[in-house]
């Protein structure tokens, strides 16, 4: 069986004081307590403004041995560069995160493009072929991206199409292109207010123990109101072995 890591999109919430964080833990250490409850993050402050290397090195001392840090690519990248002429924007991001470049605490880089991007292959190709190493995966949001020609292209490179859920974009397919594979849960539609229901959560782990025969997984909770992403996580986490 292959490893499974289960985290939530970001950890520096306010509204998880008292839920999640112990009252009078200072936000500086709320890295270091959700890392007791989990062994991977998804950061998501990346996508909105560069990060800073002083931070991302504290990133690395507030956690254990074996964490990993996944990071949202920038959307000035995805958003408005659309994916074209990456070079020197790719450069920038990867300067802001260099004390995890190189170090094993660094996972895949999220590529999530916006609604309103359509298919384009060879713009995508393009991005492909100057993508730095190690592993990155691509969560497109408008249906025209869910073809064989498009998951052919990323496995050419070993790039992972995510697997977005969410009751608005059922069309997201569940492809595996690499041998890892990327999970998004963005809002359960079966519990309340966007909080997945122990059926939906089930129906889950059901198929990552069946994938994970032949890829290794990542998954990271979205829902991060009221706390649902870490009771959602961990309930997953807690019955999927190690």
């Amino acid at each position: 069986m292959k490893p499974v890591r289960v985290g939530c999109s970001g950890w520096n919430y306010k509204d998880w004081r008292g839920l999640v964080y112990p009252e009078g833990l200072p936000p500086s250490r709320w890295l270091e307590h959700y890392a007791t409850l989990f062994d991977t993050v998804e950061v998501n402050s990346t996508f909105y403004r560069l990060a800073r290397p002083e931070a991302v090195a504290r990133w690395l001392k507030q956690t254990p041995e074996g964490f990993v840090f996944t990071l949202k690519a920038s959307r000035y990248l995805t958003h408005i560069k659309r994916l074209a002429g990456l070079d020197q924007g790719m450069a920038r991001f990867y300067e802001a995160i260099a004390p995890l470049v190189g170090t094993p605490k660094l996972g895949p880089i999220l590529w999530q493009l916006p609604e309103s991007f359509r298919r384009d292959d060879t713009r995508l190709a393009d991005a492909l072929e100057r993508l730095p190493g190690g592993r990155h995966c691509f969560e497109f949001r408008h249906e025209s991206w869910f073809q064989p020609a498009v998951y052919e292209l990323l496995r050419r490179h070993g790039a992972a199409l995510v697997i977005g859920d969410h009751p608005q974009r059922r069309f997201q397919a569940y492809e595996m292109t690499a041998d890892w594979t990327f999970i998004r849960f963005h809002w359960g539609a079966r519990g309340r207010r966007g909080n997945y229901s122990e059926a939906e959560l089930d129906e889950w782990r059901a198929r990552i123990e069946d994938w994970r025969s032949s890829v290794e997984v990542y998954a990271y909770f979205n829902n991060d109101w009221e706390g649902f992403a870490v009771k959602n996580g961990m309930w997953l986490k807690e019955r999927l072995a190690p």
